[in-house]
């Protein structure tokens, strides 16, 4: 198979790789692998011209700018950390949004934290969080002065010893947030993930992408 008629999706595993799946066979597509028992990076389908490689969700618009993967599927958080708060999308063409993988980015903190006096105009924070574009852009906007703690996870540990006051992080349940005693007192904005596709795929390979994409957005959840 040449590789100017292969299509190459980047997903990362998990919650993104699953509910990707029913857009992909809306496409006439399967992957006939389960990456949960494969310890393989590229994944066949069922169609020869199409093929699935696994990267981190943070590395999903990295390998589709740099033409690793003509397509792919990262959340809004990500793509917002990737290109920075000018909006550069780093000549990533953001079709569809596939309102897939939906939860929000929130602020949290300890139940005993006084979040409303301690974001007061002209005031300073800690804010413990791996998202620090959207985080420093929310709280230059609300006038509050922010150090920025960045961390990988076990983000909720940060204010509970003492680390940070405040975390900036996804939320879906809030179950997580309530088992360490923490609450939700802000939401930053709704994320779900958008389909991505490198500038140059999308001029070679024109028209196998513009099918994909028609697949994709007939089959979007409401």
């Amino acid at each position: 198979m040449s590789p100017f008629s292969m299509i190459t999706l980047a997903l990362s595993k998990g919650r993104i790789f699953e509910e990707t799946l029913p857009l992909l066979a809306a496409a006439g597509i399967e992957v006939t692998e389960d990456p949960e028992k494969s310890r393989k990076l590229i994944l066949s389908t069922n169609r020869p011209d199409v093929r699935v490689v696994l990267v981190r969700a943070t590395d999903v618009p990295t390998y589709v700018q740099h033409g690793g993967a003509d397509i792919g599927v990262a959340g809004k958080d990500t793509l917002i950390e990737h290109s920075g708060s000018n909006g550069d999308h780093d000549g990533l063409y953001q079709p569809l949004d596939l309102n897939i993988a939906k939860c929000r980015m929130s602020v949290a903190v300890r139940a005993d934290f006084d979040y409303a006096t301690a974001v007061k105009q002209g005031s300073r924070i800690r804010v413990a969080t791996k998202y620090t574009t959207i985080a420093s852009e929310h709280f230059a906007n609300k006038g509050v002065h922010v150090d920025l703690i960045k961390l990988y996870g076990s983000m909720e540990l940060a204010p509970l010893i003492g680390v940070a006051d405040a975390i900036v992080d996804l939320v879906s349940t809030g179950n997580t947030l309530k088992a360490n005693h923490l609450v939700e007192v802000e939401e930053i904005m709704q994320i779900s993930s958008r389909l991505v596709v490198n500038q140059a795929s999308l001029k070679l390979k024109r028209e196998a992408i513009r099918q994909l994409i028609q697949a994709f957005e007939s089959a979007i959840p409401a």
